[in-house]
């Protein structure tokens, strides 16, 4: 027993049926399945949190297909081993054993010049590319190489999701099944894994082997008890970046500065790259201060374009100013979730018409059909604005942007008030 390996890998799903979550792409009748049903297989891209099953997916690709797999880690390989690949592989095309699907994990750890290793082959067709990446590819992987890709962005499974996988695991496993396994609470199990079923796995492995004996109860506190001075040693995966940012951000988030910058120092010790904490402060800037305090955002951008330039090591200083000064401001998050309303309503509502008074109106005949008639000049009006009506009549006077309860939003909201009177409740 002691030569088993872990848990999540002796569940790892061997074809589409077995695998658990991101139904958007491999459900009946998705996107992806159907590609592979076809097998014109295009090269990708799975953009996504880890523990979502990127390796795993990108295998039982090349196995239903059934072409050659060949494997490369970023953090690893190197340019030579990017083009032993890929002669490697294009002997087997040459010899009728179908296009090898490549697959790269963490693509965006790899350099220009690596990237740039890759691209004749998938343009002469040698191989089937698909990179693995927890990173916006926008940023991370060159234009070249992107436009060559097809992206497909995989979700962290739901907790419905993540207790089917323990219920399975507990019946099929060939240790777990041995012993009566009951779960009575699953909180600490699912707050444990974050989403990522591959920690998941690992949390109740441990809890299991830490209780002992062949009848365990799993609840919060033993599984609390066991697991969590135990993960961080267990997680061989690197999953503790993740849960490092996350400390991070929410640290700034709870405008605490000496957290925000002790887990600043602790991703510059543990090597992170730069333009990466850099990132998440341009994001934060907008989804945690936003028009509290405009100014976040500029500082944000400029810290990140000062790091781009200047680098490690002097860069920690310009984090440092960053950080600490988004801890310290006031927040709001009325942007992020004016977007997330009306993203919502979209998906609600579908293609509502474009009033007709604020269409565009380039041609006589658009005109002479109403195009852009009775539109006003807002700056042609006192105080630069007419009360005219902007959203479809279906969903008119709809509140979705609500100014936070701070003095820069609150000075917002006055001006809305006088503007638009009770239409959007102000």
């Amino acid at each position: 027993m002691q030569n088993l390996p872990p848990l999540a890998e002796r569940m790892r799903p061997q074809n589409l049926d077995e695998y658990v979550g991101q139904k958007h792409l491999v459900g009946p009748d998705a996107v992806l399945r159907k590609a592979i049903q076809s097998g014109q297989l295009p090269s990708m891209i799975f953009w996504g949190p880890p523990g979502v099953g990127k390796t795993t997916l990108a295998y039982i690709i090349s196995q239903t297909l059934d072409r050659p797999f060949f494997n490369l880690s970023a953090i690893n390989s190197g340019v030579k081993d990017i083009r032993d690949v890929i002669e490697r592989a294009a002997r087997l095309k040459d010899s009728l054993m179908g296009v090898p699907v490549l697959f790269i994990d963490e693509i965006h750890r790899f350099s220009k010049s690596q990237q740039d290793s890759l691209l004749g082959a998938v343009e002469k067709g040698l191989v089937t590319l698909i990179g693995a990446t927890t990173e916006n590819p926008s940023f991370e992987v060159i234009s070249a190489l992107l436009s060559r890709c097809q992206v497909y962005i995989l979700q962290a499974l739901d907790e419905e999701e993540l207790r089917g996988l323990l219920d399975t695991a507990i019946l099929e496993d060939e240790v777990l099944k041995q012993k009566k396994i009951k779960i009575k609470e699953h909180e600490a199990l699912i707050r444990l894994s974050g989403g990522d079923a591959r920690k998941l796995l690992n949390v109740l492995e441990i809890a299991v082997n830490g209780i002992g004996g062949d009848k365990i109860t799993l609840d919060n506190e033993n599984v609390l008890k066991h697991a969590q001075q135990n993960l961080a040693l267990y997680d061989k995966a690197g999953e503790q970046h993740y849960d490092i940012i996350s400390a991070f951000i929410k640290s700034i988030r709870g405008s605490d500065p000496n957290g925000a910058v002790y887990w600043l120092a602790r991703m510059i010790e543990g090597g992170e790259d730069p333009l990466f904490i850099a990132r998440r402060l341009l994001i934060l800037a907008s989804e945690d201060i936003g028009n509290a305090n405009p100014n976040a955002l500029l500082l944000a951008n400029n810290c990140f374009q000062a790091v781009n330039v200047i680098g490690f090591p002097e860069s920690r200083i310009i984090l440092s100013q960053a950080v600490t000064y988004m801890a310290s401001s006031v927040k709001s998050n009325a942007a992020y979730e004016a977007i997330n309303k009306a993203q919502q309503l979209v998906k609600q509502t579908g293609n509502l018409p474009v009033p007709l008074h604020i269409r565009n109106a380039p041609t006589k005949l658009m005109k002479n059909i109403g195009y852009g008639k009775d539109y006003k000049y807002a700056h042609g009006y006192e105080g630069n604005f007419s009360p005219q009506e902007y959203l479809p009549e279906q969903i008119s006077g709809t509140k979705l942007y609500d100014p936070g309860n701070n003095p820069a939003e609150d000075k917002l909201r006055e001006k809305l008030k006088q503007n638009w009177k009770d239409k959007y409740n102000y």
